[in-house]
């Protein structure tokens, strides 16, 4: 399936069983808005699950969010292949099952198999794992994704600019995430100094 010319590049999101469905729905949200970028979403077996506990929105309304969406047992479809062009993948949450999975290369689905194909064309790969506190398992498979070139970004909010609500906390972290994509984020808040009170 080749990239449509009416795009400039592709990103992939991945949602998996982790608490915080959220993130990765704003992400698909801010992707869509672009209308540079085409949106593929994969979304795992629990994190339907989860989606389906933290938020009212149907399959649909998620599915209609992307321009493809993938099973995450189809290994071979397009982002399975490094010869699909692609400015990077986020997984968004990310669980401990799926952390693991991309720090010992198992490519045993199609989000285990994008990621793998992400860290070896040296594309953008950002994980937003989901789990507190962190155990020593976590802290090394962090490791070794950060060895690789994948990005680790815990979603931990940014209170600087004083989020009134849990959309605006969602949203600087959806934002922060697809600008480590290297895709700018016209409207992300950003931080301009303390001013007089740094002096």
């Amino acid at each position: 399936m080749p990239l449509s010319p009416q795009f400039k590049q592709a990103v992939t999101v991945a949602i998996t069983g982790a608490s915080g469905a959220l993130y990765g729905l704003k992400i698909l949200d801010l992707l869509q808005q672009r209308q540079d970028t085409e949106v593929h979403l994969v979304v795992s077996p629990s994190g339907w699950l989860t989606i389906h506990s933290e938020c009212d929105l149907t399959r649909e309304e998620i599915e209609a969010k992307a321009h493809v969406v993938h099973a995450p047992k189809a290994v071979g479809n397009c982002i399975a292949s490094g010869s699909y062009p692609s400015a990077g993948m986020v997984i968004a949450p990310c669980s401990m099952h799926t952390l693991a999975s991309v720090a010992m290369g198992f490519s045993d689905n199609l989000i285990a198999r994008a990621a793998d194909v992400t860290l070896k064309e040296r594309r953008r790969l950002v994980l937003l794992p989901r789990e507190t506190p962190l155990n020593l398992a976590h802290l090394r498979n962090m490791t070794s994704v950060t060895e690789m070139g994948g990005i680790i970004m815990p979603p931990v909010p940014a209170l600087y600019h004083r989020p009134a609500t849990i959309d605006e906390l969602v949203t600087d972290t959806a934002q922060h995430a697809i600008e480590l994509l290297g895709l700018q984020q016209a409207e992300r808040k950003q931080w301009l100094g303390l001013g007089k009170q740094a002096e």
